[in-house]
């Protein structure tokens, strides 16, 4: 295959007429592990001894810090991830309605990862079909139709789920009248920040404000649906407590928690395997649900929940199907991401990693007054770039400059939160020590700069 691909104008031209312009485009993506390695090795002469530095990237040279992270959540093309998709699909693949050991053995092994109450599996293929599951489910188990959501949410790209997700909504249909929006926990930009006496109280109950507004109108909550670190809101750490207060008001009113653990999931905050048991180990939500990094790419997603919210979607008698979802493939990969994430201890390597990628970017905030704000857990980082303390107006230009110019040094970064101006770190969990200092580095080379042309301009301004 490498032989024969075709020069990239003509990919690119192709591109251009037969796919969506819809789809964004970051680049050519090489095709097989060798001309990656290649790649990565003429793109990047000094990463070229790094023993996990082909596991570390996406297929797009090196590529540190981006979603790709967490579709590779283990790295691009684990030998044992592969090897298990490889072996299995010589065997056997079928679906879910026949018996066999891999889903039940998968469903054994997630059931220990989570707390007993989520002791029911569904099996699906993607993160959006998780999602229009759960909300299904909460309907089926609550009988009520509306929603709760985070403003500045994104939760899937199902019709379903583009009505619950604000940061699609707001741009297409609108917000439908049977969902209901709370302000983003955000203690940097939000209402109640880093100085208020208890944030997680005060957002809480801004909930429980949107709820009783609800009811006033006669409609009745069937779920409150958030990420457990909202990531496309701008990578925002909830004050702890917060779930457990949300979860209260929520249940009083008849409806159910639905943590979103798609992007967040999977031991990527270190100190725990689910992001949500940061909020405290009492604070248990009636669904989980899973996607992207369970599969490490391949496509498998997962839908966890109690069994009184379960045997009520049962009780329905409609029978619920997936082809592939479930299948001894996918089941297979999912296990094989499980043993890699304990054999490699993938979990402690996120603490020890992530804790030195934020004292390296603590340091940047203390060097420019660009960095507002470095904010993160584990390996899931948000550094909020502002153009002014006083008013932390986001610095979206300036954002989107700097991603252009680490694009060209090799790093690929994206941006996210209302402004753009969130630079976002989910890399592959195998990012270590060196690739955070080389990555950091090539960060501050770029932003001292941008500052020195910025004070270049300053002074030909105040030329006569």
């Amino acid at each position: 295959m490498a032989a024969d691909q075709r020069p990239k104008a003509d990919t690119l031209a192709l591109r251009q007429r037969l796919i969506s312009h819809l789809f964004s485009g970051s680049g050519r993506l090489t095709r097989t592990h060798a001309e990656m390695s290649k790649e990565a090795t003429e793109a990047e002469n000094a990463f070229r001894n790094n023993p996990k530095f082909q596991r570390l990237v996406t297929p797009s040279a090196s590529c540190f810090a981006t979603t790709c992270g967490v579709e590779r959540q283990v790295g691009h093309c684990h030998p044992l991830v592969v090897q298990a998709a490889h072996e299995q699909n010589q065997v056997l693949n079928t679906n879910s309605r026949y018996l066999h050991d891999n889903i039940v053995d998968y469903a054994q092994r997630l059931s220990e990862t989570l707390p007993e109450q989520l002791c029911v599996f569904y099996f699906l293929n993607s993160g959006s079909e998780a999602n229009d599951l759960a909300l299904r489910l909460a309907r089926h188990y609550t009988g009520h139709q509306d929603v709760v959501v985070l403003d500045h949410a994104y939760h899937g790209h199902l019709s379903s789920l583009i009505d619950i997700s604000p940061y699609k909504f707001r741009n297409l249909d609108g917000q439908k009248e049977w969902v209901h929006v709370a302000p983003l926990p955000d203690t940097y930009r939000g209402p109640y920040r880093e100085d208020h006496p208890n944030p997680a109280m005060a957002y809480a109950n801004e909930v429980k404000r949107v709820v009783s507004s609800a009811q006033e109108k006669g409609r009745k909550i069937a779920a409150f649906f958030a990420e457990s670190l909202p990531s496309v809101g701008g990578q925002i750490i909830p004050p702890a407590g917060y779930f457990s207060q949300v979860a209260e008001h929520i249940r009083k009113a008849g409806g159910v928690f639905v943590a979103d653990e798609i992007q967040v999931g999977f031991g990527r905050v270190g100190k725990h395997f689910w992001a949500f048991q940061l909020q405290g180990k009492d604070f248990v939500p009636d669904i989980v649900t899973m996607g992207k990094s369970i599969g490490n790419g391949h496509p498998v997603a997962c839908v966890a929940a109690t069994q009184p919210v379960a045997r009520a979607f049962e009780a329905t008698g409609v029978e619920y199907f997936n082809t592939f979802g479930g299948s001894p493939v996918s089941c297979a990969v999912g296990l094989a991401v499980l043993n890699v994430l304990e054999k490699e201890q993938l979990q402690d390597h996120a603490t020890s990693v992530g804790s030195f990628l934020m004292q390296l970017l603590g340091q940047q905030k203390i060097k420019h007054p660009i960095v507002g704000d470095v904010r993160g857990v584990g390996l899931f980082i948000g550094v909020d770039l502002i153009k002014d303390e006083a008013t932390r107006t986001p610095a979206t230009e300036e954002a989107a400059y700097l991603v252009s110019r680490l694009k060209e040094n090799y790093v690929l970064l994206s941006t996210d939160g209302p402004g753009r101006n969130i630079l976002k770190f989910k890399p592959p969990m195998c990012f270590s020590l060196d690739n955070a200092r080389q990555v950091v580095a090539k960060l501050d080379a770029i932003l001292t700069d941008m500052e020195e042309k910025v004070r270049s301009c300053e002074t030909l301004r105040l030329q006569p």
